[in-house]
């Protein structure tokens, strides 16, 4: 099942969508509800229920404005960085030469606030005066269904309701100016989410493949096998010292190709449009504008 939210006829809506026939049917959902998205749905379903019923006739995708699925999920994405080998490598020759990447050990774990998520095909604002240096990273989210801590490798994907596509925008200069990630990582627009949630039963996030255009040349191209710390064992390590609960977003990383590792480096500029696309599950594609 994929899930979306979208705008529809001046409401936000949330429902189920038939990728193949390009169209949607709403759940039957008080406004309050659907206008947090799908989290509603997801904490009804980690709680073993169904899905709600629909409502009305289905509705062409042409003729809704996709949302991100979670238009301002519960609290802080959990991120996590360099977690492909080749993406590690590259930023070792770049501004990030001197930092341990750790990869051997425990995986580097940071956030973005939920106010920077925006939809699959909404413009990302550039923040003019205060970077220059814009990048762009293509990654798989996990959504979390089932909550829990301190939860087991071996149990941890019976725990994920689905997937989503993310765009993990980052100012590099502002990231390195702060000596952490999260203020880099967290104005407003830089985190592109959808077009839907597909759940776990029909899409498998452990074998897909991920990648990433900018203004139509590919720029990053990986399989989601290819992660140093596999989504188990990102749930199993955030689990051992947060909580999680329904809906909450773990964003895997992003895969070599970034502007930053370039030689020169290459950020994004006014006009700009990047599209990622992540194999069985969708595409999101935003401009950039100053």
């Amino acid at each position: 099942m994929n899930l979306a939210t979208v705008e529809h006829q001046g409401a936000t809506r949330v429902g189920r969508v038939d990728t193949g026939q390009q169209r949607i049917v709403f759940f039957d959902l008080p406004a309050a509800d659907a206008a947090r998205g799908a989290l509603p749905v997801i904490e009804r379903m980690a709680e073993g229920g169904a899905a709600p019923g629909t409502n009305g006739a289905a509705v062409a995708l042409a003729d809704v404005r996709l949302l991100a699925p979670l238009p301002k999920p519960r609290r802080n994405l959990w991120c996590v960085g360099r977690n492909y080998h080749a993406h590690a490598q590259e930023l070792q020759s770049s501004v990030f030469k001197d930092n341990d990447t750790n990869t051997e050990g425990w995986p580097i774990v940071f956030t973005k606030v939920p106010e920077c998520v925006v939809g699959p095909y909404d413009d990302v604002r550039l923040p003019v005066g205060i970077t220059q240096q814009v990048d762009y990273e293509a990654e798989l989210a996990v959504v979390i269904g089932r909550g829990g801590k301190n939860i087991r490798k071996a149990d941890a994907l019976r725990h994920v309701f689905g997937y989503t596509v993310v765009n993990d925008v980052t100012a590099r200069d502002v990231q390195m100016r702060h000596q952490q990630w999260d203020m880099g990582k967290s104005f407003d627009t830089f985190c592109p989410m959808g077009p839907w949630i597909a759940t776990a039963d029909e899409f498998d996030g452990t074998n897909t493949r991920v990648r990433c255009w900018v203004n139509g040349e590919l720029r990053q191209d990986a399989p989601t096998s290819n992660l140093i710390f596999d989504i188990p064992t990102l749930i199993e390590t955030i689990s051992r010292v947060i909580t999680l609960y329904p809906g909450d977003v773990i964003a895997t990383c992003t895969p070599a190709g970034v502007g930053m590792g370039m030689k020169p480096p290459q950020f994004l500029k006014d006009g700009d449009v990047v599209r990622v696309e992540i194999d069985g599950l969708g595409r999101i594609e935003n401009r950039f504008v100053a």
